[in-house]
């Protein structure tokens, strides 16, 4: 059995995106420079020479500082090197301490307190794997020799400032930082990074950029021409995160841009991957608690040091936007969802407006998939982004809306949610199919900025892709069952002997607009062959959205898998007939984790280098540190259920259908029941969307975003179809004296 997940995972590692290898030697020096707070606006022919110079001969790209909080300080920054993993200090964060020197090298007072108090039992592992390598390290100020120090607090060589090194000592040792700390020192306040962004003028930062430039000139000049540089902006420099600068100096990748598979991008790495490209320039075995891949110099040109400069300081402008705008867009949904059912719920019992509720209905639930049509679009190249961006989302989500309600399909009561719903999954699917261009740097997405995910399906993005493709598959299974429950229309109906259980709901259809009263009852989809065909779409089309969110290095969605499993089920199961209990529901919950550990497991057992997070959870499983991933996870979600912008959508959205199904007449006009009536697929699928919503609001760390944007697409196209359902002809399948849909609907089968 071993053998053959060996095998297996062999031949997928030939399919799956896993890491690029380097094409560069391993047998010379490499050399480290950071310069924390350095972005791409700052760089200039005449401002910053050197670093110009330097970026002319070397393959380029965005660095994502994020380690652990909302900002990093060069502390953090330089300890994450070290470590080789997300970092931080655990307080007050500033600048790295003094060494003190120890003969010719240095050790950093109190190092232990990372290892035994702050919890970071991975500090020190690149010195540490530099030393049982039989090499030297040689740091360059405090923050070098945090990143160089092995687990003791060591380093071999220590010079506190290029000044007082000999150009010959340079030659010494193979592994070599430096710290250049003159752009980032005059931000400080009390050796604290201040909340504030713009802590100095723009003549002041152009000052302290020139002594960052000259003291980086300066250990350029004396490193011999083969040493190959590194050079990064290390951490933010106020407090507002942003993308960093990033260089890799080596022969044969001047004029390309610089990524890593840690991020599936060719123009961004992360913190992490400084330290395993460190050691893989020098040869040098990473640890395994390493999780950063080596730098890669991408195929894509830049076309020149200043298209670069604009291009990857444009990606930190669309990145910061996104961080801007989102608070301020998800209340705006909010408020807007709110809204929309409180006036629908005043409007509709009294049956008026319910042409405008339609409209507003599918104009609401549009907006989602436009937050990723939008990047479509080159907003963030324009003069106010943040107008471009968001007229760009109002545009895409009123023509979406509008070729909803204006195309043959309006005619339809699921035809208006069919286009939406398929067009909010086709994107989404398409986007994990092509490299998830359009969840990068989206409101419901998310951004290098905030380096909370670089690839793959998104919490948000998932609810959204589980929500359209289960209510898209529902309408195809009523299309499939449409024949059939005609000829069930015809047939004769035997009431049900006492004590029997009806498998359908009973649903009263309420006056609107001068029509009569009908009293229509659903008979169940089961027992026939058009309902079995219909369940084994819905799951075929769920399962292949299953395994695309799961997949590494496509979606690479864990707790994705978990929610998603149930929710397929869960529609499938009730499409075809059959009744759902607790224990089943369990089941399918177990076997989204079985399935989900299986995918995980198969990528653990690829190289280091091309895993993804589903494989390096294994690896913590089995070093016991996957405990505390989860419990961290499980705190963030909790913390979500207290969040002011998305617990309202859940709670109104929530409140509307419980009280629309128990009290149709007085809540809704009946819309729901009418929309369940014409569509006992849409009703399947609809329970399905809140298993999968809540089961991924318990999973994911995201929590409530889960549920809350699920809910906030399936609500308003299920009311959208109830209303055009009120004005079609449902058949009558009740005998006279059975008992109404506002005790029966809501049963044991939903």
């Amino acid at each position: 059995m071993k053998r053959t997940l060996v095998a297996l995972a062999v031949v997928l590692g030939l399919l799956w995106p896993g890491a690029a290898q380097s094409a560069t030697r391993v047998d010379g020096r490499v050399v480290l420079i950071g310069i924390p707070g350095l972005r791409w606006s700052d760089l200039s022919p005449t401002g910053t020479p050197n670093l110009w110079q330097l970026a002319g001969r070397s393959a380029v790209g965005s660095l994502s500082v994020r380690t652990v909080g909302r900002v990093t300080c060069p502390y953090d920054g330089w300890l994450t090197v070290s470590a080789g993993v997300r970092s931080a200090v655990g307080y007050g964060c500033g600048l790295p301490p003094l060494p003190e020197p120890d003969e010719a090298g240095a050790v950093i007072p109190g190092y232990e307190y990372l290892h035994r108090v702050a919890g970071q039992r991975n500090a020190g592992a690149l010195g540490e794997a530099v030393h049982a390598a039989g090499e030297c390290t040689l740091a360059i100020g405090p923050g070098a020799a945090l990143a160089l120090a092995d687990r003791s607090g060591r380093v071999d060589v220590y010079a506190p400032s290029p000044a007082q090194i000999r150009a010959d000592a340079l030659t010494g040792c193979r592994v070599i930082a430096v710290d250049v700390d003159d752009l980032i020192r005059p931000y400080l306040t009390g050796d604290r990074l201040p909340r504030e962004e713009d802590g100095l003028t723009a003549r002041e930062r152009a000052a302290a950029l020139r002594l960052a430039d000259a003291k980086a000139g300066a250990v350029l000049s004396m490193l011999p021409e083969d040493t190959r540089v590194l050079l990064a902006g290390l951490s933010d420099h106020g407090g507002n995160p942003h993308l960093r600068v990033a260089m890799m100096r080596d022969a044969d990748v001047s004029g390309r841009f610089l990524g890593a598979a840690s991020t599936h991008r060719d123009d961004t790495t992360i913190l992490p991957d400084i330290t395993a490209t460190m050691l893989s320039l020098t040869g040098v075995a990473a640890p395994p608690g390493v999780i950063g891949v080596p730098w890669q110099a991408a195929e894509r040109r830049t076309g020149g040091t200043e298209t670069a400069r604009v291009a990857l300081d444009r990606a930190d402008v669309a990145g910061e936007t996104i961080r801007n705008v989102g608070g301020i867009f998800f209340t705006t949904v909010a408020v807007l969802q709110v809204a929309f059912y409180l006036v629908a719920f005043l409007l509709m019992r009294r049956r008026r407006g319910l042409s405008g509720i339609r409209v507003a209905a599918v104009a609401l639930a549009s907006v989602p998939v436009s937050t990723y049509l939008v990047n479509l679009t080159p907003w963030h190249h324009a003069g106010s982004p943040v107008l471009a961006l968001v007229g760009g989302i109002a545009g895409c989500a009123l023509l979406l809306a509008a070729t909803a309600l204006a195309g043959p399909w309006r005619r339809a009561p699921l035809g208006p949610l069919a286009v939406v719903a398929g067009v909010t999954a086709a994107v989404l699917a398409g986007d994990l199919l092509t490299g998830t261009t359009l969840q990068l740097n989206s409101v419901m997405g998310y951004s290098a900025v905030v380096g909370a995910r670089y690839y793959g399906l998104g919490n948000i993005p998932f609810a959204l892709f589980a929500t359209s493709v289960l209510l898209f598959a529902a309408t195809i299974a009523h299309r499939l069952t449409r024949a059939d429950r005609a000829d069930r229309a015809d047939a004769p109906v035997d009431r049900p002997a006492l004590g029997d259980h009806a498998d359908a709901p009973v649903v009263d259809r309420p006056a609107h607009e001068g029509a009569t009263v009908a009293v229509v009852s659903a008979h169940p989809m089961g027992g026939s062959r058009a309902s079995v065909v219909a369940a084994a779409v819905v799951a075929a089309l769920g399962g292949f959205a299953m395994i695309l969110g799961g997949w590494p290095g496509v979606g690479s969605d864990f707790g994705g898998v978990i929610a998603f499993v149930p929710g397929i089920a869960v529609t499938a199961l009730l499409i075809a007939g059959r009744r759902v209990s607790i224990v089943k529901l369990g089941a399918f919950c177990v076997a989204g984790g079985v399935i989900v550990m299986s995918i995980a497991y198969l990528d653990y057992l690829r190289p280091a280098g091309s895993q993804t997070h589903l494989g390096r959870f294994v690896g913590q499983v089995f070093t016991g540190e996957a405990l505390e991933v989860i419990g961290r996870k499980f705190g963030a979600m909790l913390g979500t259920l207290l969040n002011p912008n998305l617990m309202p959508v859940v709670i109104a959205a929530v409140a509307f259908l419980v009280y629309a199904l128990l009290r149709p007449e007085q809540a809704s006009a009946g819309v729901l029941p009418a929309a369940f009536a014409h569509s006992p697929a849409l009703r399947a699928g609809l329970i399905g969307t809140l298993v999968s919503g809540v089961v991924g609001m318990l999973v994911n760390d995201s929590g409530a975003a889960v549920l809350s944007m699920a809910l906030a697409l399936a609500v308003p196209l299920t009311l959208s179809a109830g209303i055009k359902a009120l004005d079609e002809d449902v058949p009558r399948y009740e005998e006279p004296g059975q008992q109404p849909a506002s005790n029966s609907l809501v049963s044991r089968s939903s």
